[in-house]
């Protein structure tokens, strides 16, 4: 941590260059080309079935006992903000400013709101918070929300390739690569630290850049323990998603399930409204069921998404006083 400080105090947004106007419309091109399939796919079930499309999604809604389901989702949206904030609390304090948990809450929890538009917005939220509130160079914050991004992905890799290894049969031919992009991952892993660290191509300049400083400052055990904090997310997310799957009349194991769901998030992270490309893998990995998982995918992440960010609210107050007064 005795690094010396090569950024300014500017917040990542300030420096960074407009987005093209192709940037902006990719996100929701990506979802109208989503929910174009969904709709021609929805309305050939619905065809042969003799009913309207309307009348066919309402079906899927009919016998899902909705208090059940609410059980399930809010203690597990409650408990990804407590170890989400967590890990963002515990880099934060590893590579920028020593802070309490509960100063780093409210502007996590805050920061739900920006996610319905980019989650990657959300995390720049944090480095504006921090710059205005402790003073830490925005660029320095914001390169402790890329490692957390970073490790967030090997995290889904790593439990899609246990998902998978332990229930090989069960899956349908396409995962069967997944063990191999994570032997890919873990090699571009061990370059990408020898780099950072200096072991390889010392004099590098690209290094030094202040967006890379908690990647120079970062040791093999902070990877792990990102990844450790996040474990009981993945393994809570496997449990609530195959009970509520099974309220839309989805039948899976749970060892299925956890070869399906870090690929289904990786789908959710894609930029645009509606997490339309979660919700199209839920129909292309049951198509027998396109009704039904339509229905399951909608209300499962967009209720997640939806409810952190009312709890944001519940904060905003707090964080919006701290950021601004």
């Amino acid at each position: 941590m005795n690094e010396v400080r090569q950024s300014t105090g500017t917040p990542p947004a300030a420096g960074t260059k407009k987005a093209k106007p192709w940037q902006r419309l990719l996100p929701f091109l990506i979802t109208a080309a989503c929910f174009a399939y969904l709709y021609n796919r929805l309305n050939h079930a619905a065809a042969a079935e003799g009913t309207s499309l309307l009348s066919y999604l309402a079906k899927s809604f009919e016998n899902v006992n909705w208090y059940y389901w609410l059980a399930l989702m809010i203690p597990y949206c409650i408990l990804y903000l407590i170890l989400d904030s967590l890990v963002v609390w515990s880099v934060i304090n590893w590579f920028n400013v020593k802070i309490g948990y509960t100063d780093i809450l409210p502007i996590r929890a805050s920061a739900y709101i920006l996610s319905l538009v980019n989650e990657q917005v959300s995390k720049g939220a944090i480095a504006v918070y921090l710059n205005r509130r402790d003073g830490v160079p925005g660029w320095e914050v914001g390169s402790s929300m890329l490692l957390v991004m970073f490790c967030e992905i090997y995290s889904l890799i790593l439990w899609a390739t246990v998902g998978v290894l332990l229930r090989w049969n069960s899956f349908p031919a396409a995962f069967h690569v997944i063990p191999w992009i994570a032997l890919g991952a873990a090699v571009f892993f061990v370059v990408v630290h020898a780099f950072f660290s200096g072991k390889i191509a010392p004099r590098a300049v690209l290094r030094d850049r202040p967006i890379f400083r908690a990647f120079r400052l970062a040791k093999v055990w902070h990877y792990a323990a990102v990844i450790a904090m996040r474990a009981p997310l993945v393994i809570a997310g496997v449990v609530v998603y195959t009970l509520a799957l099974r309220l839309f009349g989805g039948t899976v194991g749970f060892g299925e399930m956890l070869g399906y769901l870090p690929v289904i998030f990786f789908g959710a992270a894609t930029p645009g409204p509606m997490h339309s490309v979660a919700i199209l893998f839920w129909v292309l990995l049951f198509p027998d069921r396109p009704g039904q998982m339509t229905a399951f995918g909608f209300v499962m992440h967009n209720f997640f998404i939806f409810f952190n960010a009312a709890v944001g609210l519940l904060f905003l107050r707090r964080a919006t006083r701290e950021l601004f007064g």
